[in-house]
């Protein structure tokens, strides 16, 4: 399996726990609104978007070194 197809997949498994997270707490948000602050839905919302868009940010680049690492190990594979 390639670099790129491994991070891929270990972005996507990431990803959908992040999203995962996110719904449970929103969840538990909906479900106890004595137990949580006036502002919770909020605060959450913005901090698991901004995790999983810093992740998926972080991805796109882990991405083109994946592919990059590929090629020198495809080119490697040649000459030797």
């Amino acid at each position: 399996m390639s670099k790129k197809a491994r991070l891929i997949l270990v972005l996507v498994i990431i990803e959908a726990a992040l999203a995962g997270l996110w719904w449970y707490l929103a969840r538990y948000g909906m479900a106890n609104p004595d137990r949580v602050t006036a502002e919770f839905q909020q605060v959450v919302g913005q901090t698991m978007g901004t995790a999983m868009g810093a992740l998926l940010g972080l991805g796109v680049i882990l991405f083109f070194v994946a592919a990059h690492n590929d090629r020198k190990a495809a080119q490697g594979k040649g000459q030797g």
